[in-house]
């Protein structure tokens, strides 16, 4: 079963984090072959990047996969900002994780993050691989 990995996943490894750099590159081994990152997923890298070319190889070379974001991951991505903003969440505009959250859930894939609590939250059938 393919498997969605949050940027913080990637960040730890590819800026190798003291705390989490670890666990992350063990999640990333014992998952290879599974793995997939989306559009947004590939911004936030680009944030601290020179280039896109050179996130691109970054995700070649760590041997993930990319997928777009298809329109029912895009609805999906909505309405988890819809209850946020009336559970009295303050931005204005969708957040990165609604948009990975629903990727997940919409193709049914797992995701493999360190931040469970607004997955859990706002899409609590997405299997999270969490520490």
């Amino acid at each position: 079963m393919p498997i969605l990995v949050d940027t913080n996943v990637l960040s730890d490894v590819i800026h190798h984090d003291p705390v989490w750099s670890g666990w992350s590159s063990s999640q990333l081994i014992q998952h290879a072959g599974d793995l997939v990152v989306n559009p947004i997923i590939f911004a936030e890298l680009c944030c601290r990047a020179t280039s896109a070319a050179e996130v691109d190889q970054i995700i070649r070379t760590l041997g993930l996969g990319y997928e777009e974001l298809g329109q029912e991951a895009l609805f999906l991505a909505s309405k988890a900002f819809v209850a946020y903003r009336r559970q009295g969440g303050g931005k204005t505009s969708p957040l990165p994780d609604f948009f990975i959250g629903a990727h997940a859930q919409a193709a049914g894939y797992a995701l493999l993050t360190r931040d469970k609590g607004r997955y859990q939250t706002y899409f609590p059938t997405v299997a999270l691989i969490c520490p």
